[in-house]
């Protein structure tokens, strides 16, 4: 009996780590226990390729002009701006598949209590990147994009 209560000690215990669990863990902290956004500045160093060259242009729209929106105006992880922490903490389903080190975990989840719209599916491609799962790409199964795919870039007007 006491080596089953050890593995379930160090079960529970290591995928709480930053990066060091499955690929899940590296999307589920920017679900719960509150949602984080993605393009912040200070979560950079979770993403790779092709996502930093658009947060870079998303950033350098913002400088140029300030006063206009740039080109994430919504949150990619949720494919929305309004949202119900509660009922998506509540309802958030990841599933992965590694292979090697490339991994896809798909976040099912509902933004508020009601409404067929509320549903989301978000697929996050991640790639392991010394010894850590780093966000490659965003994409939305519910309304078809990809956020490697969004079109920004500073206008020169």
């Amino acid at each position: 009996m006491k080596p089953i209560v050890l593995a379930a000690v160090f079960s529970i215990a290591l995928p709480g780590a930053a990066f060091a669990g499955p690929a899940s863990n590296a999307v589920k902290f920017f679900y719960v226990p509150a949602v984080k956004f993605e393009a912040d500045a200070k979560y950079r160093d979770r993403f790779t390729e092709p996502v930093t060259k658009l947060f870079e242009a998303n950033d350098k729209a913002q400088k140029e002009k300030p006063d206009e929106v740039s080109c994430i105006d919504f949150d990619p992880g949720l494919d929305a701006q309004d949202f119900d922490q509660k009922t998506l903490s509540k309802t958030l389903k990841l599933t992965e598949t590694v292979n090697g080190d490339i991994a896809e975990v798909t976040a099912s989840f509902n933004l508020s209590p009601e409404g067929d719209d509320s549903k989301r599916e978000m697929v996050w491609s991640l790639k392991k990147v010394d010894g850590k799962w780093k966000i490659a790409d965003i994409s939305s199964k519910t309304n078809d994009w990809k956020l490697s795919a969004l079109e920004c870039g500073a206008s020169t007007e």
